[in-house]
């Protein structure tokens, strides 16, 4: 059973493949099939509070050919006086990318709602552009600089410092671990690809003097990327 079981979860089917031979898609070709509204819920386990997303049904959209942000409509606390529906925002899926990009976010922002201990951030999608697997992002951070003006007057300032943070997924070798024939190109049984690690690979150094009068350094990441 547990060898079944194992079989079952290496199995991936592409979303246009039909479920079974001879049936119809669910999609005219050029659609995709998209949530139309998801909520969430929490469930206690024994390892803490696990948050898990409910489509509770599905249309077919017109599949964006060029890399946007789409709406992404989300219910959090649904039945309850909490209730509330946030745009989180998802990227769009291009079937083709050129040199091997791929439509990934690229700004965030947050929302606030309401729970029933007070309130709670949540993370929402801005804006997607079309990056490497692993990139870099923005993120700010801000300092307080002590400066001294012509007339030697001491001044304090605050200093801004994009200094960014990596995202994405790295992986490497063929996922695929049956093909339908030798050489074919349906896999049958597809398994995880050696993963790596997304890191920071060039910084920018600013150096500047904190309000304790000493000088501090601060690293900016400017390059992303990945590792065994």
């Amino acid at each position: 059973m547990l060898d079944f079981l194992k079989t079952k979860k290496l199995q991936v089917r592409h979303p246009d493949s039909p479920l079974w031979p001879g049936a119809e898609r669910s999609c005219s070709p050029g659609s995709c099939c998209e949530p139309t509204r998801v909520h969430v819920e929490r469930l206690l386990l024994f390892e803490g509070v696990r948050e898990v997303e409910v489509i509770e049904g599905c249309q077919c959209s017109t599949c964006p050919e060029e890399c946007l942000r789409l709406p992404a409509l989300k219910t959090f606390f649904p039945d309850s006086p909490w209730e509330v529906t946030v745009d989180v925002g998802k990227c769009s899926d291009p079937a083709y990318s050129a040199d091997g990009l791929s439509c990934l976010p690229t700004k965030f922002n947050t929302a606030l709602v309401k729970n029933p201990g007070g309130r709670e951030v949540v993370r929402t999608l801005e804006n997607c552009e079309m990056k490497e697997k692993c990139y870099r992002v923005s993120q700010v951070e801000y300092y307080y600089e002590i400066v001294h003006s012509s007339a030697g007057h001491r001044e304090e300032r605050l200093k801004e410092i994009d200094v960014g943070r990596c995202l994405g997924s790295c992986s490497s070798g063929d996922p695929c671990l049956l093909r339908e024939s030798q050489g074919g190109e349906k896999c049958l049984v597809r398994g995880e690809a050696a993963s790596g690690r997304c890191a920071p690979h060039r910084y920018d150094v600013h150096t500047f003097r904190s309000r304790r009068d000493r000088v501090r350094t601060v690293l900016a990441i400017r390059q992303c990327k990945c590792r065994g």
